[in-house]
């Protein structure tokens, strides 16, 4: 009987409870940060993980510990199976939710809820229509709006994701937080990260300091309330004072939270990385498709996990472009 405890741990003593699955290579957007301008070759479907063959890996997971799913992609609402797919993950007991680009989710309601997910994460970097339009390449934010209102009338708590860059939508900051005065939201500012394709530069980056000294520019020490962050969160939360949802800033670059990371995530081709930042993947599926057990190579991939960024473990490493252009770009990795 394999030791379950010891096999979901690293050389860290880091424990990983919380498994993400690409679904999809696809995504109806184009959005800058995320997919190189001339697009992505798209992995043969062949090599990509059947229906069958994501609910396995994911039992298997379960099996050894894992207590929560997120579904990714690509867009994971895009796949041709994911109302299936989202079922039947949910009948394994674990927390299930996604991080969508919320274009089709009108079309999911009635799956989520029987599905068990309570919470969604929603893509969007700018409230201004023309500005999302340059962003994502597509037009296609009325849409979006609509569906976040659905959404919160459905009684999901929504939590919208935005990736701040500057000279770009780092103007936007206040007024996403506004949206939380009314309105159970939560906002959350993810620092840009460099993946290959994406035109990452330092110079590009608004920082977890900056972003809070933006809300210090409109709201004092006494309104700004630093919440309780749980266990093995990525983001560091906080509140307005009277205010009814609350923002977070995930600071991936400035402030790495590597050391409580309990995050593992499977490619759509089913390869497994221990590390968003990681260029190192281990294949499952030959294995798996060939009726073997496949946990003696998830405990090897979670054994070779790095103590932070995939080994990147200083700004001039993290800024070599010859380090993360190894890495796949976002869209390939999974969200």
């Amino acid at each position: 009987m394999v030791n379950n405890f010891l096999l979901l741990q690293d050389t860290h003593h880091r424990n990983h409870s919380y498994l993400r699955i690409s679904i999809t290579e696809k995504c109806n957007l184009r959005c800058t940060y995320c997919m190189p301008a001339e697009g992505i070759a798209l992995t043969p479907r062949p090599h990509l993980m059947t229906e069958e063959e994501i609910i396995a890996i994911a039992q298997t997971f379960v099996n050894l510990g894992v207590t929560k799913i997120r579904l990714t992609g690509g867009e994971p609402l895009v796949r041709k199976e994911a109302h299936s797919i989202i079922e039947r993950l949910g009948q394994l007991g674990v927390q299930l939710t996604l991080t969508t680009n919320g274009l089709l989710v009108h079309d999911f309601i009635p799956t989520f809820k029987k599905a068990g997910i309570k919470a969604l994460n929603v893509s969007i970097d700018s409230l201004q229509k023309e500005k999302y339009k340059a962003i994502t390449r597509r037009d296609s934010f009325d849409k979006l709006i609509n569906n976040i209102e659905l959404l919160e009338q459905n009684d999901f708590q929504v939590k919208l994701n935005v990736v701040v860059i500057k000279g770009c939508n780092d103007n936007e900051i206040l007024d996403f937080i506004a949206l939380t005065k009314e309105r159970n939201l939560q906002i959350r500012f993810i620092e840009f990260m460099p993946f290959d394709g994406n035109q990452w530069n330092k110079e590009k980056l608004v920082s977890y300091a900056e972003i809070i000294q933006q809300v210090h520019s409109v709201y004092s020490e006494t309104q700004l309330l630093r919440m309780q962050d749980q266990p093995n969160d990525t983001a560091k939360n906080y509140k307005i004072d009277g205010f009814k949802g609350s923002f977070s800033i995930i600071s991936s670059v400035t402030n790495p939270f590597c050391s409580t990371c309990n995050r593992i995530r499977l490619t759509a081709d089913g390869k497994l990385k221990n590390c968003l930042f990681s260029n190192s993947e281990t294949a499952l599926l030959p294995t798996l498709r060939a009726g073997e057990a496949i946990e003696p190579l998830i405990y090897e991939n979670i054994q070779s996990k790095h103590a932070m960024r995939g080994g990147m473990d200083n700004d001039a490493k993290f800024q070599n472009p010859d380090l993360f252009s190894q890495n796949r770009s976002m869209i390939k990795i999974g969200g």
